[in-house]
């Protein structure tokens, strides 16, 4: 009797053990998944490379003010991209005047003092893949047109955070600008 006890209690142990190791690897798994989707929340949408041209004229729009004449998406005017991938931001130009016109941009660089000096406007030119310029934007009164800038730092290039100033002229030669700031960071893995 006392040996039936005994193997009844370690079967009950041997069970228990199983059981909490199977409650312990579920409750990891489902920790890396929130982890892992609460990552996937926040880095979305932190750029414009991934928001199709509808999606990104809907969060430019947001984003205008009544009177502004352009905008910057994402609204926080800055966004970090990893050396070997690809992002960007979006431009908003806005005709407040009452005809139509036709607007230019061209986009300038001015390294962070956080930038080797060796680094160069230059090289900070040479991170934008699409958009840094573009002419003969016609815009109806009233209306708005969305560009996208696209950039990809190769790896090498500094860590740093470059300001970029977008100049924008009308045939009427009112001439506006606004900026976005890009933040090298390091490669992943």
């Amino acid at each position: 009797m006392k040996a039936l006890n005994i193997s009844k209690s370690r079967r009950g142990a041997m069970e228990l053990s199983v059981g909490t190791i199977v409650v312990f690897v579920l409750a990891m798994s489902v920790l890396v998944l929130g982890f892992f989707l609460v990552q996937r929340i926040f880095n979305v949408a932190t750029g414009a490379v991934d928001l199709t041209d509808q999606q990104l004229r809907d969060e430019i729009n947001k984003l205008f003010a009544d009177e502004s004449r352009t905008t910057i998406y994402p609204g926080t005017r800055e966004v970090e991209i990893r050396q070997g991938e690809s992002d960007g931001v979006g431009i908003g130009i806005k005709n407040i005047q009452s005809t139509q016109d036709s607007f230019n941009y061209i986009i300038s660089a001015n390294p962070g003092t956080n930038c080797p000096t060796s680094f160069t406007k230059e090289n900070a030119m040479s991170l934008i893949t699409v958009g840094g310029t573009e002419s003969g934007i016609a815009i109806l009164s009233g209306d708005y047109v969305t560009r996208k800038v696209l950039f990809e730092p190769q790896i090498g290039i500094p860590l740093c955070t470059i300001r970029y100033v977008v100049e924008i002229t009308s045939t009427n030669s009112q001439t506006f600008s606004d900026y976005f700031d890009i933040r090298i960071l390091a490669r992943r893995g």
